[in-house]
Protein backbone atom coordinates (compact mmCIF):
# COMPACT_ATOMS: atom_id res chain seq x y z
CA UNK A 1 0.00 0.00 0.00
CA UNK A 2 1.34 3.43 -0.88
CA UNK A 3 1.66 6.02 1.89
CA UNK A 4 -1.00 8.11 0.13
CA UNK A 5 -3.45 5.21 0.06
CA UNK A 6 -2.68 4.44 3.71
CA UNK A 7 -3.25 8.05 4.72
CA UNK A 8 -6.53 8.09 2.77
CA UNK A 9 -7.56 5.06 4.82
CA UNK A 10 -6.51 6.91 7.99
CA UNK A 11 -8.70 9.86 6.96
CA UNK A 12 -11.58 7.48 6.40
CA UNK A 13 -10.99 5.95 9.83
CA UNK A 14 -11.11 9.42 11.38
CA UNK A 15 -14.41 10.11 9.63
CA UNK A 16 -15.98 7.05 11.28
CA UNK A 17 -15.63 8.70 14.71
CA UNK A 18 -18.92 10.57 14.95
CA UNK A 19 -20.08 11.78 18.38
CA UNK A 20 -23.57 10.43 18.94
CA UNK A 21 -23.21 7.84 16.17
CA UNK A 22 -20.18 5.94 17.46
CA UNK A 23 -17.88 3.60 15.60
CA UNK A 24 -18.32 0.15 17.19
CA UNK A 25 -15.24 -2.08 17.21
CA UNK A 26 -15.50 -5.79 18.00
CA UNK A 27 -11.84 -6.40 18.77
CA UNK A 28 -9.92 -9.26 17.14
CA UNK A 29 -6.76 -11.18 18.02
CA UNK A 30 -5.89 -13.65 15.24
CA UNK A 31 -6.56 -14.60 11.63
CA UNK A 32 -9.76 -16.50 12.40
CA UNK A 33 -11.43 -13.71 14.36
CA UNK A 34 -10.19 -11.04 11.94
CA UNK A 35 -11.52 -12.93 8.92
CA UNK A 36 -14.84 -13.65 10.57
CA UNK A 37 -15.44 -10.08 11.67
CA UNK A 38 -14.04 -8.46 8.51
CA UNK A 39 -16.56 -10.43 6.45
CA UNK A 40 -19.53 -8.94 8.32
CA UNK A 41 -21.24 -6.17 6.32
CA UNK A 42 -21.64 -4.12 9.53
CA UNK A 43 -17.87 -4.03 10.17
CA UNK A 44 -16.34 -0.64 9.43
CA UNK A 45 -12.84 -1.20 10.84
CA UNK A 46 -10.71 -3.80 12.61
CA UNK A 47 -9.13 -3.28 16.02
CA UNK A 48 -6.83 -5.60 17.93
CA UNK A 49 -7.08 -6.42 21.64
CA UNK A 50 -3.68 -6.85 23.29
CA UNK A 51 -5.06 -8.88 26.19
CA UNK A 52 -6.48 -11.43 23.74
CA UNK A 53 -3.33 -11.46 21.59
CA UNK A 54 -1.28 -12.12 24.72
CA UNK A 55 -3.63 -14.88 25.87
CA UNK A 56 -3.40 -16.57 22.47
CA UNK A 57 0.38 -16.68 22.99
CA UNK A 58 -0.06 -18.03 26.55
CA UNK A 59 1.09 -14.72 28.02
CA UNK A 60 -0.31 -12.28 30.54
CA UNK A 61 -1.21 -8.93 29.01
CA UNK A 62 1.69 -7.21 30.78
CA UNK A 63 4.11 -9.81 29.42
CA UNK A 64 3.20 -9.28 25.77
CA UNK A 65 6.32 -8.22 23.90
CA UNK A 66 6.49 -5.90 20.94
CA UNK A 67 7.65 -8.84 18.82
CA UNK A 68 4.65 -11.00 19.77
CA UNK A 69 2.27 -8.10 19.21
CA UNK A 70 3.70 -7.32 15.79
CA UNK A 71 3.54 -10.98 14.80
CA UNK A 72 -0.21 -11.03 15.41
CA UNK A 73 -0.73 -7.60 13.86
CA UNK A 74 1.04 -8.72 10.69
CA UNK A 75 -1.47 -11.51 10.13
CA UNK A 76 -4.47 -9.35 10.99
CA UNK A 77 -3.21 -6.49 8.79
CA UNK A 78 -3.26 -8.72 5.72
CA UNK A 79 -6.92 -9.50 6.33
CA UNK A 80 -7.75 -5.84 6.92
CA UNK A 81 -6.07 -4.98 3.61
CA UNK A 82 -7.94 -7.75 1.81
CA UNK A 83 -11.23 -6.20 2.92
CA UNK A 84 -9.99 -2.61 2.55
CA UNK A 85 -10.73 -1.92 6.22
CA UNK A 86 -8.85 0.48 8.51
CA UNK A 87 -6.84 -1.29 11.21
CA UNK A 88 -6.06 0.16 14.62
CA UNK A 89 -3.66 -1.62 16.95
CA UNK A 90 -3.78 -1.94 20.73
CA UNK A 91 -0.24 -0.78 21.44
CA UNK A 92 -0.51 -0.91 25.21
CA UNK A 93 1.91 1.55 26.88
CA UNK A 94 4.13 1.77 23.81
CA UNK A 95 6.68 -0.82 24.99
CA UNK A 96 8.95 1.71 26.67
CA UNK A 97 11.97 2.72 24.62
CA UNK A 98 10.62 0.73 21.66
CA UNK A 99 7.74 3.19 21.15
CA UNK A 100 8.96 4.96 18.03
CA UNK A 101 10.39 1.92 16.26
CA UNK A 102 7.31 -0.07 17.20
CA UNK A 103 4.97 2.53 15.73
CA UNK A 104 7.13 2.63 12.60
CA UNK A 105 6.70 -1.14 12.22
CA UNK A 106 2.96 -1.00 12.87
CA UNK A 107 2.55 1.60 10.15
CA UNK A 108 4.66 -0.43 7.72
CA UNK A 109 2.31 -3.35 8.35
CA UNK A 110 -0.61 -1.15 7.26
CA UNK A 111 -2.19 0.10 10.47
CA UNK A 112 -3.74 3.59 10.53
CA UNK A 113 -4.08 4.00 14.28
CA UNK A 114 -3.09 2.80 17.74
CA UNK A 115 -4.26 2.83 21.33
CA UNK A 116 -1.57 4.30 23.58
CA UNK A 117 -1.90 3.97 27.36
CA UNK A 118 -0.57 6.42 29.94
CA UNK A 119 0.06 3.71 32.54
CA UNK A 120 3.64 2.56 32.06
CA UNK A 121 4.65 -0.97 32.98
CA UNK A 122 8.29 -0.01 33.51
CA UNK A 123 7.44 3.05 35.59
CA UNK A 124 4.84 1.13 37.56
CA UNK A 125 2.22 3.85 37.37
CA UNK A 126 0.84 6.75 35.40
CA UNK A 127 3.09 8.87 33.26
CA UNK A 128 2.75 12.55 34.07
CA UNK A 129 0.54 14.49 31.67
CA UNK A 130 3.64 16.15 30.21
CA UNK A 131 5.42 12.83 29.71
CA UNK A 132 2.44 11.28 27.98
CA UNK A 133 1.99 14.31 25.74
CA UNK A 134 5.64 13.96 24.70
CA UNK A 135 5.02 10.29 23.88
CA UNK A 136 1.98 11.18 21.77
CA UNK A 137 4.08 13.76 19.91
CA UNK A 138 6.66 11.08 19.15
CA UNK A 139 3.98 8.81 17.66
CA UNK A 140 2.63 11.62 15.49
CA UNK A 141 6.15 12.54 14.33
CA UNK A 142 6.83 8.94 13.27
CA UNK A 143 3.49 8.77 11.44
CA UNK A 144 4.26 11.97 9.56
CA UNK A 145 7.71 10.64 8.70
CA UNK A 146 6.06 7.51 7.28
CA UNK A 147 3.65 9.56 5.15
CA UNK A 148 0.56 8.99 7.31
CA UNK A 149 -0.06 12.37 8.98
CA UNK A 150 -3.70 11.50 9.68
CA UNK A 151 -2.71 8.48 11.78
CA UNK A 152 -5.26 8.08 14.59
CA UNK A 153 -3.97 8.06 18.15
CA UNK A 154 -6.63 6.83 20.56
CA UNK A 155 -5.04 8.09 23.77
CA UNK A 156 -6.03 5.83 26.62
CA UNK A 157 -5.87 7.09 30.18
CA UNK A 158 -5.84 4.66 33.07
CA UNK A 159 -6.43 7.42 35.62
CA UNK A 160 -9.52 5.66 36.99
CA UNK A 161 -7.69 2.34 37.17
CA UNK A 162 -4.94 4.10 39.13
CA UNK A 163 -7.47 5.36 41.68
CA UNK A 164 -7.81 8.91 40.38
CA UNK A 165 -11.17 10.54 39.68
CA UNK A 166 -13.08 11.31 36.51
CA UNK A 167 -11.98 14.94 36.63
CA UNK A 168 -8.32 13.92 36.31
CA UNK A 169 -9.18 11.52 33.50
CA UNK A 170 -10.89 14.39 31.69
CA UNK A 171 -7.95 16.72 32.34
CA UNK A 172 -5.60 14.17 30.86
CA UNK A 173 -7.91 13.58 27.91
CA UNK A 174 -8.07 17.27 27.09
CA UNK A 175 -4.29 17.55 27.18
CA UNK A 176 -3.87 14.53 24.92
CA UNK A 177 -6.33 15.91 22.37
CA UNK A 178 -4.56 19.28 22.43
CA UNK A 179 -1.27 17.48 21.76
CA UNK A 180 -2.62 15.76 18.65
CA UNK A 181 -4.43 12.61 19.73
CA UNK A 182 -7.63 12.18 17.75
CA UNK A 183 -9.70 10.44 20.40
CA UNK A 184 -9.52 9.58 24.11
CA UNK A 185 -10.16 6.22 25.72
CA UNK A 186 -10.94 6.40 29.44
CA UNK A 187 -10.71 2.92 30.96
CA UNK A 188 -12.43 2.19 34.24
CA UNK A 189 -10.36 -0.87 35.08
CA UNK A 190 -11.54 -4.27 36.34
CA UNK A 191 -12.35 -3.13 39.87
CA UNK A 192 -14.80 -0.36 38.94
CA UNK A 193 -16.99 -2.64 36.78
CA UNK A 194 -17.56 0.04 34.17
CA UNK A 195 -18.75 3.60 34.22
CA UNK A 196 -21.82 5.27 35.59
CA UNK A 197 -24.03 6.96 33.02
CA UNK A 198 -23.35 10.34 34.61
CA UNK A 199 -19.59 9.82 34.34
CA UNK A 200 -19.72 8.90 30.68
CA UNK A 201 -21.96 11.85 29.92
CA UNK A 202 -19.70 14.26 31.80
CA UNK A 203 -16.55 13.04 30.05
CA UNK A 204 -18.20 12.98 26.65
CA UNK A 205 -19.42 16.54 27.03
CA UNK A 206 -16.03 17.77 28.29
CA UNK A 207 -14.15 16.09 25.43
CA UNK A 208 -16.52 17.15 22.69
CA UNK A 209 -17.64 13.56 22.17
CA UNK A 210 -14.14 12.41 21.23
CA UNK A 211 -14.38 9.56 23.69
CA UNK A 212 -13.96 5.79 23.50
CA UNK A 213 -16.01 3.73 25.95
CA UNK A 214 -15.48 0.01 26.41
CA UNK A 215 -18.54 -2.21 26.41
CA UNK A 216 -18.08 -5.16 28.76
CA UNK A 217 -20.18 -8.24 27.99
CA UNK A 218 -23.14 -6.27 26.73
CA UNK A 219 -23.18 -3.43 29.22
CA UNK A 220 -21.22 -0.50 30.56
CA UNK A 221 -22.80 0.75 33.76
CA UNK A 222 -25.97 -0.95 32.57
CA UNK A 223 -25.94 0.95 29.26
CA UNK A 224 -26.53 -0.58 25.84
CA UNK A 225 -24.64 0.40 22.70
CA UNK A 226 -27.57 2.60 21.70
CA UNK A 227 -27.70 4.30 25.09
CA UNK A 228 -23.95 4.92 25.13
CA UNK A 229 -24.23 6.47 21.69
CA UNK A 230 -26.93 8.79 22.93
CA UNK A 231 -24.44 10.16 25.48
CA UNK A 232 -22.47 11.55 22.57
CA UNK A 233 -19.41 9.29 22.42
CA UNK A 234 -17.57 8.71 19.14
CA UNK A 235 -16.27 5.18 19.67
CA UNK A 236 -17.17 1.95 21.46
CA UNK A 237 -14.93 -1.10 21.76
CA UNK A 238 -15.18 -4.41 23.59
CA UNK A 239 -11.58 -5.38 24.36
CA UNK A 240 -11.13 -9.12 24.98
CA UNK A 241 -14.83 -9.81 25.64
CA UNK A 242 -15.31 -11.93 22.51
CA UNK A 243 -12.28 -14.02 23.38
CA UNK A 244 -13.58 -14.72 26.86
CA UNK A 245 -17.01 -15.62 25.51
CA UNK A 246 -15.54 -17.90 22.82
CA UNK A 247 -13.43 -19.72 25.41
CA UNK A 248 -16.58 -20.45 27.40
CA UNK A 249 -18.41 -21.71 24.30
CA UNK A 250 -15.53 -23.89 23.12
CA UNK A 251 -15.17 -25.44 26.56
CA UNK A 252 -18.88 -26.16 26.80
CA UNK A 253 -19.09 -27.71 23.34
CA UNK A 254 -15.94 -29.79 23.86
CA UNK A 255 -17.36 -31.01 27.15
CA UNK A 256 -20.57 -32.13 25.46
CA UNK A 257 -18.63 -33.97 22.75
CA UNK A 258 -16.44 -35.70 25.32
CA UNK A 259 -19.57 -36.76 27.16
CA UNK A 260 -20.78 -38.43 23.97
CA UNK A 261 -23.35 -35.78 23.01
CA UNK A 262 -23.67 -34.05 19.65
CA UNK A 263 -22.49 -30.48 19.06
CA UNK A 264 -25.01 -28.12 20.62
CA UNK A 265 -26.85 -30.99 22.34
CA UNK A 266 -27.83 -30.31 25.94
Amino acid sequence: MSSQAQNDLAKHFRSLHVPGNPLVLTNVWDAITASSIAALPQTKALATASFAIAAAADLADDDLTLEENLRAVGVIAKIAAKHNLPLTVDFQDGFGDELEEGVRQVIKLGAVGINLEDYGRKVGGLYSIGQQCDRIKKVIAVAEEQGVPDFVVNARTDALFAGRDVDEAIERGKAYLATGAYNVFIWGGPTRHGWKKEEVEKASRALGGRLNVILVRGKTGGLSVKEIGELGVARISIGPALMRWSIEQIGQEAGRILEGKGVGEV
